[in-house]
């Protein structure tokens, strides 16, 4: 039978430093043995695309590159970084 988790004020203090101001992210809570041990904290920044400059023949080009030719990285795991093929 799991353990009843035991959170005293100085975890709660500490999780909720690591949510407030989080945008866009997660905050992962590890518990071991019915005991927080760890907290992971990742920020995701998201940008607006930048407006298209020069003609539109360059901008399909470009939109292509974007939409099709993007694979995962060389093991092919999920969450990887994509790299552009040409």
């Amino acid at each position: 039978m799991a353990k009843p988790l035991e959170v005293d004020e100085v975890w709660q203090e500490r999780i909720l430093e690591q949510v407030n101001g989080l945008e866009y992210g997660q905050v992962v809570i590890t518990v071991h043995d019915g005991k927080i041990v760890q907290i992971d904290r990742t920020e995701r920044k998201r940008y607006d695309a930048p407006a298209s400059r020069g003609t539109a023949a360059e901008a399909g080009g470009q939109d292509q590159l974007a939409a099709g030719n993007r694979t995962r990285g060389k093991s092919g795991k999920p969450g990887e970084t994509l790299r552009a093929v040409q």
